[in-house]
Order: structure tokens, then C-alpha cells, then sequence
């Protein structure tokens, strides 16, 4: 399998909620698209193993998603180790993208400051040669950033994508995740899917759009040309 775009998600619903936009429109650009979630996401109030894995499969089949996978690593307590940093580098190699995708840099969720970490360093490791890795080096050209719920900051993204087409399947995804958003707290999730739409609509107005997802980059953006900029 070799991918175009892959997007590294600290548990099963984060790429759907930070860029699940980004990712229909990257499919109907003809990119191939694969997520990998770190953990299971579980335990939760209302979810399980089971539970979240029907769900994660039914929000990767409205997505289109070419491939998904879960690397298996402890939910609450997600760590850049070596292990886990060899794991993802495996992975790297064996889907081959072009870009990476990964949780902004800055969190409230540790999970999500770890999983960032990790993607950095593995990137560095699936480049290398002399190694016990599995699979041909591999680097992936560029890391893009993708903002998370926890997220408690004022952010200034590199650029905002316009995901209007998108948006009514992006909120189909995520209501997918009944377990985390809907199920025991009907007025809770009902204000919180109308966020998502607010913050949606903002983002969406900084381009004169009406919905938008924002990202940043560490890296400076090379443009070949002006002609795509809204």
C-alpha cells in the first residue's frame, strides 16, 4: 500500500473531528487517504472495545478511507517511547505517504502532545538504513497539523481549507461516534455538534467560505504558484 495522505490520530474520532473535511476533500481529489489511530480511545463513560470499533468502521465507510488501522498503544498513557516510536516509523514505511497529518503541537490532552511527538520522531527514524526495521526507507516530505478539541488556545493556522461541500459528511462521521457524543447526554452533545458548526462557520468566514478547517505547518509552505489561493 502505498498512500498519498496519511493522518495520525491519537484515538478513533480525533481525524474525523480535526480534519475529517480535509479528508473528503483529498478523496475527491483522488489522493489516496489513510488514517492511523494510535490507541482504541477506550476506556470511556459509554463506549467499549467493541463499541468504538463499529463505530471508527462506520465513520471510515463514510470517509472512503483506503486504509485504516490501529497501532495498539495504551489510551490514557500514550508516550513517545522508542518502542512505539519504532512501531510508527514500521508503519511509515510500509504506507509510504507523501504527507503526514498530525495533532497541533500544543494540548490540553497528553495523548494528543504525545502522539505529535511521536510523528515527529518517526518520520526522522523511517528515513533510516542499517536497521532491524521492516520495510525501505522512507521519508514523508511534510508534516501538516491538524487542530483537536482539547485544544485551549487562540490559534493562527498557516491556512484554512475550505470544507463546505464536506461539512454535512464530515458531521456524519462524527455522529458515527454515538458512544462519545450522543449516548447518555443528549443536550450535552447537542451543544456540542453545534460548536463544531460554529467554529466550522468561523474558520469558513476568515476565507469567505462558509466552512472551513484551519492547519499549520513548522515548515515553510512552497507554492509553485498563486492561482489556487482563495
Amino acid at each position: 500500500m502505498q498512500l498519498d495522505i496519511l493522518i495520525v490520530a491519537p484515538h478513533p474520532d480525533d481525524a474525523e473531528l480535526g480534519m475529517g473535511g480535509a479528508i473528503l476533500q483529498f478523496k475527491s481529489e483522488g489522493a489516496k487517504v489513510g488514517v492511523l489511530d494510535l490507541t482504541s480511545g477506550e476506556p470511556t463513560p459509554h463506549g467499549s472495545l467493541e463499541i468504538r470499533a463499529r463505530e471508527t468502521a462506520a465513520a471510515t465507510k463514510i470517509l472512503g478511507l483506503d486504509w485504516r488501522e490501529n497501532l495498539g498503544l495504551p489510551n490514557r498513557s500514550l508516550e513517545a517511547t522508542l518502542d512505539a516510536r519504532r512501531e510508527l516509523a514500521t508503519v511509515f514505511r510500509q504506507t509510504r505517504p507523501r504527507w503526514l497529518f498530525a495533532p497541533y503541537w500544543e494540548d490540553a490532552h497528553p495523548d494528543h502532545l504525545a502522539a505529535t511527538q511521536l510523528v515527529d520522531a518517526a518520520r526522522f527514524w523511517s528515513k533510516l538504513t542499517k536497521t532491524e526495521m521492516p520495510g525501505e526507507p522512507h521519508h514523508p516530505q511534510r508534516i501538516y497539523n491538524y487542530y483537536c478539541v482539547h485544544l485551549k488556545l487562540a490559534i493562527q493556522p498557516a491556512f484554512v481549507l475550505d470544507i463546505s461541500q464536506h461539512w454535512e459528511r464530515k458531521l456524519a462521521a462524527i455522529a458515527c461516534y454515538e458512544s462519545q457524543f450522543i449516548t447518555g447526554r443528549p443536550t450535552e452533545s447537542t451543544s456540542f455538534l453545534d460548536r463544531l458548526r460554529d467554529e466550522a462557520a468561523y474558520w469558513g468566514k476568515t476565507i469567505g467560505t462558509r466552512y472551513g478547517e484551519p492547519f499549520t505547518c513548522r515548515e515553510p509552505l512552497a507554492l509553485r504558484s498563486m492561482c489556487d489561493l482563495v
